[in-house]
């Protein structure tokens, strides 16, 4: 492999089945308060293979919420095309599922009826399956907490809760706004290993936001960095590195050295000018 900065293929995965299409994406939003419409992204154009994890990384306020919200259709877009194994995006559907940052559990339910939430919720309606909430409660590893309260469990049992709950219905693709944002970081570190255990196993297609370089790379298939004013894609790159990445080696390889550089170097302009403006 060239160095990160030097010959990566940019766009390697091509080739491979598109699951989700992003076509020159437009989104604006009406600010009724200063009259006037912002363009949160603009012409974002991307595609997400079968079975890949793409994470998502950018600055603050870049728009990689919109986008992904686009896809899960809970926006619309402004301009442009989103489609899903080839069918435009109208709205909410049963082959995509959505995991909160904020865990977003119901607190009078236990973890098998927030699970169980998932089944109820989907559309069109999907038959109550006691094993589908079992397996799936147990793959995430708490089957011993199936009759606790979201108040009774840590961060990362939460979260664990969250996930299960969009995988109960089975759905195609998951999509992840910064899942792990809410989390101490000795959890995160934890939750990453099994989250890319959980997905190795299920073989779900995956977009993940982050703002963590290091998440990007070390969940990922390929990054996608975003930049601001308005929110575009600035370039998609590949990681190539062999799973399972967990543990210390990984961090200390070359290619991830490389790959962490090199995106810094994409980001860091914006992430400078961001800080020295809240310093006023």
């Amino acid at each position: 492999m060239e160095s990160a900065g030097g010959n990566i293929d940019r766009e390697s995965g091509a080739g491979s089945s598109s699951l989700i299409e992003v076509e020159d994406l437009k989104v604006t939003y009406y600010l009724e308060r200063d009259d006037r419409e912002l363009v949160a992204v603009e012409g974002v154009s991307f595609s997400v293979n079968t079975g890949e994890f793409l994470t998502v990384l950018g600055p603050s306020g870049c728009g990689k919420t919109t986008v992904l919200n686009v896809i899960a259709g809970l926006v619309h877009p402004s301009a442009g095309r989103v489609a899903v194994d080839g069918m435009p995006v109208r709205g909410p559907g049963p082959d995509r599922a959505v995991v909160f940052q904020n865990y977003a559990l119901l607190p009078w339910r236990t973890v098998y009826d927030n699970v169980r939430f998932g089944i109820e919720m989907a559309k069109p309606k999907l038959p109550t399956s006691t094993n589908a909430i079992e397996e799936t409660i147990e793959l995430v590893g708490l089957q011993d907490f199936r009759n606790s309260y979201p108040h009774e469990l840590s961060g990362g049992m939460q979260q664990r809760v969250g996930l299960a709950r969009a995988l109960v219905s089975d759905p195609q693709i998951l999509l992840m706004d910064e899942p792990l944002g809410a989390v101490d970081a000795l959890t995160r570190e934890v939750m990453r290993a099994e989250l890319e255990r959980i997905i190795g196993e299920t073989g779900k297609t995956v977009v993940f936001i982050t703002h963590s370089i290091d998440e990007a790379i070390l969940l990922g298939d390929r990054v996608v960095v975003f930049q601001s004013n308005p929110g575009s894609v600035r370039e998609i790159i590949p990681v190539g590195l062999d799973r399972p990445r967990h543990g210390e080696h990984v961090q200390g390889d070359p290619t991830f050295g490389e790959l962490r550089h090199y995106i810094w170097t994409l980001l860091k302009d914006e992430a400078t000018a961001s800080v020295r403006g809240d310093r006023g």
